[in-house]
């Protein structure tokens, strides 16, 4: 960033005089049958430059908004597990019951 803005006070120290220089020595040195073309070929990398950031820039604005449309709706908080109740067969034990266990030690005790 820096050195960019170092750049753009070089530019914005051109005056008239400094212009008038350079496109003197560029009419020198290329010839005055070559500056259309130059100045054609400028044109259209300007114009192809600036296409192209257009179109990255809808690519962009594309994808987030098919990413914000995408979005997973926000997840339920995972429930507690059931708290086990202690059946009257295994109090004291400190070993859980499943429940097929303790049907069988209800049917045994009622039997």
């Amino acid at each position: 960033m820096l050195y960019l803005q170092k750049q753009l006070a070089l530019m914005g120290g051109l005056q008239g005089p400094e212009l008038m220089l350079i496109l003197v020595l560029i009419l020198i040195f290329f010839g005055a049958k070559k500056l259309p073309e130059l100045a054609k070929g400028l044109g259209q990398g300007i114009k192809e430059f600036k296409k192209a950031t257009k179109d990255v820039q809808q690519d962009l604005h594309q994808a987030m908004e098919e990413d914000t449309a995408v979005a997973a709706p926000p997840r339920k908080a995972a429930e507690p597990a059931p708290i086990p109740q202690e059946s009257e067969s295994n109090e004291g034990s400190e070993v859980p019951v499943s429940s097929e266990e303790s049907t069988k030690a209800t049917d045994a005790s009622k039997a």
